[in-house]
């Protein structure tokens, strides 16, 4: 059985990757779609909250993030990853959802064969499929500018770009939700479903993303949540079905779904049966159409993370 899900976050200001240097702005990244370009944020930055917060939550994790320190020598100050470990994943959840590569040859390639034998893999695939998360609003060419202080008397010597000079930087801004899609297996999580239930829950409460929470506080956790669980490899709908539109009156944010539309539809060629629908969504369905969903054996839960955690549990039943 398949797990396929599309969430919908709260709308907030964002500044994703930073965005904002001197002279010249590092800009949030986008993607084109149609006429408009769309703010971003990579799986590799969920991906990368994800596993911290299953390690803060005490989950036996390899990985672990280095933080810029003094070092030894000319070393580069930079982040940095470190294993404790060589990866396994029976024993680290990391390694287990997130999978690895081992690019190593020559000498190190002999001394792993000999520690852990020849069958040991080098590489393993991630059991979480995820996509872009994808803003609902274009981009509007929207800039805050800020001054850096200038460096004076201070205790040590500032180096690297910028120097000790004042500087106006740049920011690119964008106030939006973001919709991103996930995948799961059943099978692939047999033998540690405790491990799925963790990762859901994580999903559910998505913070971190982008390390740039110290200037802008947004997270990445539903507001709403669309799940199907079904046999079949491929999803059946657009993964990026939600949309939204202002109240010409308030200008207020009214968020809807052409999936969710096509559910509610009389003539529907999806199995009703197998969604679960969560968070607002669900409070604005009409009472006709909650009727129908749940005559057909959809789950409703005004929770986005209860649902999540439900969706979880009939995938390792199934």
């Amino acid at each position: 059985m398949n797990l396929f899900a599309t969430v919908l976050t709260h709308p907030a200001p964002t500044a994703n990757y930073r965005g904002e240097s001197e002279l010249n702005r590092t800009v949030i990244q986008k993607i084109a779609d149609g006429r408009h370009e769309y703010p971003i944020v990579s799986p590799e930055s969920m991906r990368n909250a994800l596993r911290e917060i299953l390690a803060a939550r005490g989950l036996p994790s390899n990985r672990r993030r280095l933080q810029p320190s003094v070092g030894e020598g000319d070393e580069k100050q930079q982040l940095a990853v470190s294993y404790r470990d060589l990866p396994d994943p029976e024993k680290y959840i990391d390694d287990f959802i997130f999978g690895y590569l081992l690019a190593v040859k020559g000498e190190e390639l002999k001394r792993i064969g000999k520690e852990r034998g020849k069958g040991f893999p080098l590489k393993r695939d991630s059991i979480l499929r995820m996509n872009l998360a994808k803003a609902l609003e274009p981009y509007r060419h929207v800039t805050v500018f800020t001054q850096s202080p200038l460096f004076k008397e201070n205790a040590w010597k500032v180096g690297g770009e910028g120097g000790t000079n004042s500087a106006l930087l740049h920011r690119e801004t964008a106030d939006t939700a973001f919709q991103y899609p996930f995948a799961l297996n059943g099978l692939d999580f047999a033998a540690k479903p405790d491990w799925c239930r963790a990762l859901v829950d994580a999903l559910g409460d998505l913070a971190g993303v982008s390390g740039n929470h110290a200037r802008s506080l947004y997270f990445m956790a539903p507001a709403s949540v669309v799940v199907r669980l079904t046999a079949r490899l491929a999803p059946g709908y657009e993964q990026y079905h939600f949309n939204v539109r202002r109240d010409p009156a308030t200008n207020e944010r009214q968020y809807g779904s052409k999936l969710i539309d096509r559910l509610l539809a009389e003539e529907c060629a999806l199995p009703r049966g197998e969604f679960l629908l969560g968070g607002e969504i669900v409070e604005d369905l009409p009472e006709s159409g909650r009727a129908r969903l749940l005559e057909a054996g959809a789950v409703l839960d005004p929770d986005p993370a209860r649902l999540l955690a439900t969706a979880a549990d009939r995938l390792l039943a199934s």
